[in-house]
């Protein structure tokens, strides 16, 4: 029986879900409605934490080494709209890397489970 390929195997690994990330903030970064989140932060660190934390999302290995997603967005008082946005931006990102509709869903999908965690915190 052969065994399942992981979104993260399938997708390229961690280099070229550093290119989706690198991607992704880029597109965050030109959008005001999220952008203001980012004033303060540290870019290339946040840019290697986040393919870290989206490659184990992925199925990859386990390198995330930062809090939990409640923690890290505590004081942030994230609303649908910004959620929606990131996920938008994800969307965009991951299409111009040619990752075809099946496994964006899937990626979407794997998102979708932390945003109890996220919101309103």
């Amino acid at each position: 029986m052969p065994t399942q390929t992981s979104l993260y195997e399938k997708l390229g690994g961690e280099e070229a879900i550093s290119k989706v990330v690198d991607t992704f903030y880029d597109l965050i970064l030109a959008d005001p409605t999220v952008n203001h989140f980012f004033e303060n932060t540290d870019m290339e660190k946040q840019r290697k934490h986040q393919t870290k934390f989206i490659s184990f999302a992925l199925g990859g290995p386990n390198q995330y080494t930062g809090g939990s997603m409640a923690k890290v967005h505590t004081g942030m008082n994230l609303q649908e709209n910004h959620f929606q946005a990131i996920v938008d931006h994800l969307t965009e990102a991951l299409r111009r890397h040619n990752i075809g509709q099946e496994d964006i869903n899937a990626a979407l999908a794997k998102v979708a489970t932390l945003k109890d965690d996220i919101l309103y915190k």
